[in-house]
């Protein structure tokens, strides 16, 4: 165990306390928490700054209210349904079209009005929210995701998790639903991450439940040739949403959707580490190099500074693992 802990160490990769103590408690003012804990917060704090993000149906924050769903969703082909302080995925309902009394999911599974219903009672409830206090629902249009992504991507949207440090993009990973994760874009479910070149936006290693992999266990398309459109745009859009949240340390949740573009589904304060894994690499080494940078400069300086940096210089490898044999 010591030679596997030491071979991590060695590639740079943090653990839990190294992120909670020298990065998230050291950057991240804990009066910021609730401007991105909420979604709606977050939603309206987008909107604020002219970042779009998923448009809002509606929302539910009463029982009284629950009972409405279906003529709040009565003109919409298809919805989400997020609890406002939900995290990792859990709680999200996607509905991909109504029809009649039956609405249906990417899956093709149908669910009565009564179940959507009991969902929603169960958000209220606080069963998905963060420390299980009270909660109300967001009702948000579907993503018309980019059709580029269709071969990668199991009945569900595809997004892309930047790490920002500072206001710099300094790691990123790309989440492929899969039948496993139920078509959320969850790794702990079992979609797969691929990591992404900083320097590109195309694809560097994948893995699911932490195991590389080198194609799509559904579709069967190799990741090796997953590239990302408007890539300077999405690295653009995560710097930006340093000045906006006012964190130094976070995870920029993005989606491209078909018709708008690059778009900012939500943030999170306390990102996860399984990125390293996705991208074979630790986080540490570009954390320090950043840590080290003036401050002040622009979003266009931190994002070159991280393209010039961080960019790889070696072709795609999808085998191999982060800890040793």
């Amino acid at each position: 165990m010591r030679k596997v802990v030491n071979a991590l160490h060695a590639k740079g990769v943090i653990g839990m306390n190294t992120r909670n103590i020298r990065y998230i408690g050291r950057y991240n003012d804990r009066r910021l928490y609730p401007l991105v804990d909420d979604k709606l917060q977050t939603k309206l704090l987008a909107t604020e700054h002219g970042v779009i993000t998923p448009a809002l149906i509606g929302t539910v924050r009463s029982q009284f209210e629950v009972r409405h769903i279906a003529k709040m969703v009565a003109e919409c082909p298809g919805f989400v349904i997020k609890p406002a302080k939900g995290s990792s995925g859990k709680g999200i309902l996607v509905i991909e079209r109504v029809e009649g009394d039956e609405y249906v999911k990417p899956s093709g599974t149908r669910i009565s009005r009564k179940d959507v219903e009991r969902h929603l009672s169960n958000i209220l409830s606080g069963l998905y929210s963060l420390g299980g206090s009270p909660d109300a629902a967001l009702i948000e249009t579907l993503i018309n995701f980019d059709e580029r992504f269709a071969d990668y991507t199991h009945e569900g949207v595809p997004d892309i998790r930047v790490i920002v440090f500072k206001g710099y993009p300094v790691m990123s990973m790309m989440r492929l639903s899969t039948a496993a994760s139920d078509g959320k874009a969850n790794l702990h479910q079992g979609a797969v991450g691929v990591g992404l070149d900083i320097g590109s936006g195309m694809a560097v290693r994948a893995v699911q439940f932490d195991r590389p992999c080198s194609v799509h266990p559904d579709t069967g398309r190799e990741v090796a040739s997953l590239k990302i459109p408007d890539w300077e745009t999405l690295l653009h859009l995560s710097s930006a949403c340093y000045e906006m949240s006012g964190l130094g340390y976070f995870g920029a949740d993005l989606a491209l959707d078909r018709d708008l573009g690059p778009m900012l589904l939500e943030l999170n304060a306390r990102p996860g580490l399984a990125i390293q894994m996705a991208n074979g690499e630790g986080l540490k080494g570009r954390l320090d190099l950043v840590e080290a940078q003036p401050e002040g400069r622009s979003v266009q300086e931190r994002v070159a500074f991280s393209v010039h940096h961080f960019a790889r210089n070696t072709q795609p490898s999808l085998v191999g693992a982060l800890t040793p044999a």
